[in-house]
């Protein structure tokens, strides 16, 4: 099942709808686009902060890393990564390219980290 919704830059929407979404036991991932460079309406990586149980930095990290392969301006992403309860959730940057980049960057580890989430037993054979 996929949802998609246009939320205002605003905490508390970006909080609710977040958290809604994650314990509606209907999704895996949850990718949010935008709001997470540095203009002061920019805050959904602080609403995605307030959601999450535990932080993945190294998708955020790998998902930096490459872009800046791309553009300097990569350093100015604020996005974060974690997981709330057995969802994960990414944040990926507004710019529909820099947005299918990021996506490409996590993509290939995206399948096991559901698996690893939901306690699947043959999640820890790809190790």
């Amino acid at each position: 099942m996929s949802h998609t919704a246009i939320v205002p830059d605003d905490l508390d929407a970006l909080r609710q709808t977040l958290s809604t979404w994650a314990d509606s036991g209907e999704m895996d991932i949850i990718l949010t686009t935008g709001g997470t460079g540095f203009a002061p309406r920019d805050v959904t990586p602080e609403a995605t902060s307030l959601v999450l149980d535990r932080q993945a930095p190294g998708l955020a990290e790998a998902m930096r890393q490459e872009s800046r392969k791309v553009t300097p301006y990569a350093m100015l992403s604020r996005a974060v990564t974690g997981m709330r309860g057995k969802v994960l959730i990414i944040n990926l940057p507004g710019s529909p390219k820099a947005a299918v980049e990021n996506l490409q960057v996590v993509l290939p580890v995206l399948a096991h980290a559901v698996e690893l989430l939901k306690e699947e037993p043959d999640a820890e054979k790809h190790h």
